[in-house]
């Protein structure tokens, strides 16, 4: 099976809880609120209740029901998902100077920068949209082709995200392992092989993800405002940034996959989780 850990970039619908109003630039708070990371994580957990009906159709169809259905709630909550995401967030910044980060992001531009992107990933829920979004790249004029290609790689966001994918998708084997739903004597160099197995066809899709999500995001911006904004990701503040936000992420997924596939192994083998 192949589970996908989704793709990160500053976006999606609203949720946040409040904190308290950070006085100082140089507090990871401000910045976190700054990009809506609270909104990507509320768009993370409806993916992930979705994800769940997936699982069981895949694992063991028809079995798991409103059981299974709490189990993966309990598994995505907002308010504990969030307050990991921000622990991490944090200290992945460390020391950094974040002030560059809080003067692209406050900026009119920027702030219409993660408008355009919650939204678009907002849409990209509806898988109608998505499969538009997909078509819509081939229409793309090269210029605009090129400048999402340059951002998605001064950002590394095909690399980071395969990574992600792939290290998640270990993470729900090793749940299975312990939940004892996997074969007798299944080594953890043959778990490696078959996550290895699923690369390609995860680097394809990943790539044709970003390429739409961003082709859609991006249309209502010009030329200017896109290369202002490689050129804060291809700066020292915006390699940071971008750092922070996939170890931030990064963690999180890997402990739900790993939930996930504890969780899912007690429906395999029939148990009352």
């Amino acid at each position: 099976m192949t589970m996908s850990a989704g793709l990160i970039t500053a976006a999606v619908a609203f949720f946040a809880v409040p904190w308290p109003a950070a006085a100082q630039t140089d507090d990871p708070r401000a910045l976190f609120e700054a990009l809506r990371l609270g909104e990507v994580i509320e768009i993370m957990r409806r993916e992930g209740l979705a994800y769940g009906e997936s699982i069981e159709d895949d694992l063991f169809p028809g079995q798991g029901g409103a059981v299974w259905e709490d189990a993966v709630a309990r598994i995505y909550t907002g308010d504990r998902m969030e307050e990991r995401v921000a622990d991490d967030f944090a200290a992945a910044l460390g020391d950094a100077d974040i002030g560059p980060a809080m003067a692209f992001f406050t900026s009119d531009r920027g702030k219409k920068i993660i408008s355009l992107e919650i939204d678009a990933r907002s849409a990209l829920e509806d898988e109608a949209v998505e499969t538009a979004a997909r078509a819509a790249v081939q229409d793309l004029p090269a210029t605009r082709l090129d400048r999402i290609e340059s951002f998605i790689e001064s950002n590394d966001l095909v690399e980071q995200n395969v990574t992600g994918t792939m290290n998640a998708n270990y993470a729900f084997y090793e749940g299975l392992a312990e939940g004892g739903a996997l074969l007798p004597g299944l080594t953890e160099d043959q778990m490696i092989a078959d996550v290895w197995a699923q690369e390609p066809e995860i680097r394809s899709d990943t790539r044709d993800w970003l390429m739409a999500y961003l082709g859609l995001a991006y249309q209502p911006l010009d030329a200017a405002a896109i290369d202002a904004y490689i050129a804060f990701s291809r700066s020292p503040a915006g390699r940071t940034l971008n750092r922070a936000i996939f170890a931030a992420f990064d963690g999180l997924y890997n402990d739900i996959s790993r939930d996930l596939g504890v969780a899912a192994a007690g429906f395999m083998q029939g148990e009352d989780i």
